[in-house]
């Protein structure tokens, strides 16, 4: 009973992370329609640039992350101001094409510019928590309140300010939201610094948490599974997903892999989402689409 709780403990901390993580691909989505298939790399990007001002600048960890959000903003702010901006009103398909791109140039990017850069970032806490008989380790649950912060702030934003009610009227309808004085290019850039930021967060708490290093692009890869499980267009439903994937990978890790070989976590969520598509191809919190019939 003990080894089950710690397994349950661990993966809701790891899915707080992984929800901040999705967050940055809902934000985009619910701003402009459009899927952003390089986040995984923006939040390997992030996490290196925090790295440089912590190794390389000499900065601490608060001035690291200040570093980290204004490259990250620099760099998402260019990437809507150069390529984005003229694809306004282009199909879908070149949309995700261009994000695609994106993720080959910052993956590479990433890798030639950074490559002197420390992967860890390393983080003075306390001995580890006992709840009972079972062991936290403080890191993940810092981490995990910091991810539920920060989960809460945009949520607030992009439901209560004057800034989220235009990015939601831009989701809807975008030539309405033009024809009442909307300026798309200057929301969609703060969209993108939005997304840039929210990568920062994610990419040093996990680095924190799990390790760094070029492999954190895969973390990326667990987006899809949470966003489509919960519901692309859904934050309520990016958060259930995001703990249902983080408790079904530790419970996977904990008691399938021993039995089928080590690996099936890892694709333990994926195998739910097929599941759930021929169920509720919408996912659990979204919204099929409405059709006058």
């Amino acid at each position: 009973m003990t080894f089950l709780a710690a397994l349950l403990i661990d993966g809701a901390l790891t899915g707080a992370i992984y929800a901040l993580v999705a967050l940055s691909f809902v934000v985009v989505y619910k701003a402009s329609g459009m899927m952003n298939f390089a986040v995984g790399e923006c939040v390997g990007l992030a996490s290196r640039i925090v790295g440089f001002g912590m190794h390389g600048l000499g900065l601490g960890l608060g001035g690291g992350v200040a570093v980290g959000c204004a490259g990250m903003v620099a760099v998402m702010a260019g990437f809507n101001e150069a390529v984005l901006r003229r694809l306004v009103g282009r199909p879908v398909i070149a949309m995700i094409m261009i994000t695609i791109g994106l993720a080959t140039l910052l993956r590479g990017a990433t890798a030639l510019l950074f490559r002197d850069v420390p992967a860890g970032l390393v983080a003075t806490l306390p001995a580890p928590i006992v709840l009972g008989t079972v062991p936290i380790a403080v890191e993940k649950v810092v981490a995990a309140v910091v991810a539920i912060v920060g989960i809460a702030a945009v949520s607030w934003t992009l439901q209560r300010s004057r800034t989220g009610v235009a990015l939601r009227a831009i989701a809807d309808d975008q030539q309405s939201a033009m024809a009442v004085g909307i300026d798309l290019h200057r929301y969609f850039g703060l969209t993108w610094a939005l997304m840039g930021v929210i990568s920062v967060v994610a990419g040093t708490l996990w680095t924190i948490v799990a390790g760094g290093g070029f492999g954190m692009a895969l973390v990326g890869l667990k987006v899809f599974p949470i966003v489509i499980i919960g519901g692309v267009d859904s934050i309520g439903g990016t958060i259930v997903g995001a703990l249902l994937v983080g408790l079904l990978e530790a419970v996977a890790a904990g008691y399938v892999d021993p039995l089928v070989g080590g690996g099936f976590s890892t694709i333990a969520s994926y195998l739910v989402l097929l599941a759930l598509l021929l169920v509720r191809p919408y996912g659990l919190f979204g919204r099929p689409d409405a059709r006058r019939v």
